[in-house]
Order: C-alpha cells, then structure tokens, then sequence
C-alpha cells in the first residue's frame, strides 16, 4: 500500500494534512467508498492534542464561489502558523528536509520565498544565514517580525511579480511549498534566477504529483484530477474554529522539469526523503504506521 502524507499549504507559507488515501484510515478501496467527499475528511493532530486542523477535499466549484476568500491566509494565520510549528509533515518531515538539503548555510545570503510566519527564515539564520523573505500576507508577516525581531528583512510582494530585489543578490533561493500555488511558474523563475547570482541555487518543495492523484482516486474523484494535465483543486480547511478554502495546482512531473529547465535551471538533486528521525517519538502512533510516505518532492536547482 502506498501511503500519502499530504499538505494543505498555501502561496505564502507551509501547512498540512496527515491522511492515507483522503480520509486517513486504513482499508480496502470499497471501505473508503462507504463515505462520500462531504463525509471524508482527516483530523490531525501532534498526538499531544495541541493542535487539530481538519482537510477535505472541497466539492467542485468551490473555489469560484467567492475568489477572494480563497487562500485568504490574514484571515486563520496565527491558528495555521501554530499548526504549522509542531506538526508532522512540517515540523518534522518538510522543513528538515529543505534544511539538510541546503547544507552548511553559514555566511551565504538566502531569500525565503513565501516566508510565511518564519520558521524556515529562523532555521536558517541560526546556521549563520544571512536570510531576507517576503510573504503576500500582511497577517503571517506581521507573526515573522514577532518571532525575528524587528530588524529581519520582511517584505510584502507576489511571487509571479517583480520582487523588489537587486540582480545577482542571493547565494540561494529557498521557496518552500509555495509554486504550486502557481499556473504559470514562468514569471516567478524569472524573478528567482534574476535575483540569484550565477551558479546559485533553488531549493524547493511542492505537493508530490502522484501524491495529489492519488488522493483524488482514493476519494473517487479522479476525473477532477487527470495526472497529465496542469490541474486546479482545493481544500476545504477547519483550524481553530475557521473554515477556509485553499486552492493550489497540481502538476505533473514532466510539467515541473520542463519548467525549472526552461527557466535556465540545472536540476541537481530530486529528493523523496523520509521524515527526520524524531518524528518517531514525537508521533509514535503515525510513524509506525507510516514509516515512509509520498508527500512533497524536492528539488536542488542551478542557475545557468
């Protein structure tokens, strides 16, 4: 059996989901059928029970209902960056993942893309990065001052926009579950390998491609979601007491290469890693169950 371990992050930061299949349980397809997409959904927590965020699939043509509530991420973000700080497939699983692959960062300039409450920009200057971000959340910014202290390069701007940094500025880019909630990345990669000195590096995570399939599949709504096309889906979030609409693309894997080559990267390293060793302490309960899980896929990219 393949096990997903899946997200539900957003254009500025890093959330989640804990679910095999949709709706988190164990069992043959038909068990999974006996409820429908209303019914199926996943609650998660850290197993300390600080923290509960439920996800489900939200029903076709939700996200067109009323735009600007979709991703609205001022409106839940203290509840999502608590969520975001302790849970598995970030605290644990994500951010580890986007650390080791970044490597000794001492001394080198790193822009955080979609920095959200700061946790990853924190992680990073505390190995001796020098580390600007930028968020299109006033709110989840405002929590990234709190935690970096007022002094920290904190920005507002749209990655798909022209970024309000110099050519040639940063040794790395890291962009952490923040393209896929983009169409086009053709924009965006233009702006990041601009603002990277030649030879720098990308560093990024987005949802797993099979991964959004096959949660599709499992939930019996696989004509929403054809792996070979460039495809819209949304979820439906309940954390701290809020309901909120989050609407992300997925792509599938050829799709991603042909648009980091095509931008004038070099693809160096593609990474499916497992979670950090002390998630099985932390999650003992989920971890045995699911030692291994398709989640997010990483990347480490050249500028040519």
């Amino acid at each position: 059996m393949i096990h997903v371990l899946g997200e539900s992050v957003r254009h500025t930061g890093h959330a989640d989901v804990l679910r095999e299949g949709l709706d988190g349980r164990t069992g043959s397809r038909a068990e999974h059928e006996k409820q429908s997409d209303e019914e199926a959904h996943t609650m998660i927590s850290n197993e300390r029970q600080e923290h509960v965020m439920s996800v489900r699939l939200a029903s076709p043509g939700a996200a067109g209902v009323d735009p600007p509530k979709v991703n609205d991420y001022d409106s839940f973000a203290k509840a999502y960056a608590a969520v975001n700080e302790t849970n598995l497939v970030n605290a644990y699983y994500e951010r580890p993942a986007m650390l080791a692959l970044a490597g000794d960062v001492a001394g080198r300039r790193i822009l955080d893309v979609g920095c959200g409450s700061g946790l990853l920009f924190a992680a990073l200057g505390d190995r001796g990065a020098m580390v600007s971000g930028f968020d299109s959340s006033a709110g989840m910014l405002e929590l990234a001052r709190r935690r970096l202290g007022v002094g920290a390069d904190l920005r507002v701007a749209d990655l798909g926009s022209p970024l309000p940094y110099p050519d040639d500025t940063f040794d790395d880019v890291v962009a952490s579950l923040v393209l896929h909630y983009l169409e086009d990345w053709g924009p965006a990669l233009a702006e990041l390998r601009r603002v990277l000195k030649p030879g720098g590096r990308l560093i990024a995570s987005v949802d797993h491609p099979f991964a959004v399939n096959l949660i599709h599949r499992e939930a019996g709504r696989e004509a929403e979601c054809d792996y070979f096309d460039t495809t819209n889906w949304t979820v439906e979030w309940t954390i701290g007491g809020q309901t909120a609409l989050v609407s992300r693309w997925h792509r599938p894997l050829h799709a991603t290469i042909e648009a980091f080559t095509g931008a004038g990267f070099r693809i160096t390293v593609i990474s499916e890693p497992d979670p950090d060793p002390a998630a099985s302490e932390r999650f003992p309960e989920a971890i045995a169950a699911m030692p291994r899980f398709l989640s997010f896929l990483f990347f480490v990219l050249r500028a040519e």
